[in-house]
């Protein structure tokens, strides 16, 4: 069975778990790549330099970079180009239409640091590591800036997929607020169910029936800390597939699907490289059938990329 995963940091992992070797022994379909950008400074030249990397990445493993569902090759890994962190752009929407140009077709609006665009899901990340924000705690209240509304109208105008991953509640409701004024898809790149683990990067069951209703999809990522307590194989195997049936009970079968997040995360003891996401499927057809199990590893995305 083939796969689409909707978000991993391989562009900057000094030793990537994302190989060509290991995706083309996964079965993957589509692999997306994130230029994500931590730094405070040079937001845009930074992404500007992953999305370089990208290309020399896709001639030297022969991906076929793709842009939109019809450019995919069957037999090949497809890789699409993606941001993570929407300060990339700087607060300029000229920028934005830079990487579309490049080739990104999804952007990340935040990651754990206030931007341009809005607010992150953890009020205080700094705090968050060094021990002093409970991972429960979440930011509810602050969202989109005007900026952050303009840009979100922009993405849906370009053909960008707005990522609501590590925003805030309001955030969310927002970027919904305005994909469903427009007729257009939002997606949840790499996220969890809150309600089988109790943590600010997770969705809650209303979220994820939002996504659902908008036509948009939710990347069930593999961060074992935002899974479960129980980091042992067996642990974090019963973890994944309680998010998965969490996320269906909430949204149905055609909001799930793969957002790993590898590369961006510590080694997780289930799935640890994308050569062990036919295990994965397996699990998910005997939980629900090979029918649904198709839609979670790839019919979903592709639909939302349609």
């Amino acid at each position: 069975m083939k796969y689409c995963d909707l978000h991993c940091d391989a562009l900057t992992a000094e030793i990537p778990a994302v190989t060509g070797e290991r995706l083309r022994a996964g079965g993957c379909l589509l692999q997306c790549f994130a230029a994500f950008v931590s730094a405070r400074e040079n937001r845009f030249a930074s992404a500007l330099a992953l999305c370089d990397k990208f290309d020399a990445l896709c001639k030297e493993e022969g991906f076929q970079p793709v842009t939109k569902a019809g450019e995919l090759v069957p037999d090949r890994v497809n890789a699409m180009l993606t941001v993570e962190e929407g300060g990339a752009i700087e607060g300029d929407l000229k920028k934005l239409d830079a990487l579309y140009a490049r080739g990104v077709r999804m952007m990340t609006l935040t990651w754990n640091h206030p931007n341009e665009i809005g607010f992150p899901n953890f009020p205080d990340y700094e705090g968050l590591c060094a021990g002093r924000t409970p991972l429960s705690v979440r930011e509810r209240a602050r969202g989109l800036t005007e900026f952050g509304r303009s840009t979100v109208a922009h993405m849906n105008k370009l053909g960008v997929l707005p990522d609501v991953s590590h925003g805030s509640d309001a955030l969310f409701s927002e970027v919904a607020e305005i994909c469903r004024a427009a007729g257009k898809p939002f997606v949840a790149s790499h996220s969890g169910a809150n309600s089988v683990c109790d943590c600010a990067r997770n969705l809650t069951d209303g979220q994820i029936k939002t996504l659902a209703d908008c036509g948009g999809v939710v990347g069930l990522d593999f961060c074992a800390d935002f899974l479960s307590a129980d980091q042992s194989a067996e642990g974090q195997r019963a973890a994944i597939l309680a998010h998965a049936r969490a996320i269906v009970n909430a949204g149905g079968e055609d909001v799930l699907a793969i957002g790993s997040d590898f590369d961006g995360m510590p080694e997780n003891p289930y799935v640890r490289t994308p050569a062990d996401l036919p295990r994965l499927l397996e699990l998910f057809v005997k939980e629900f059938g090979s029918a649904a199990a198709e839609k979670f590893a790839s019919g979903n995305f592709l639909r939302v990329l349609g």
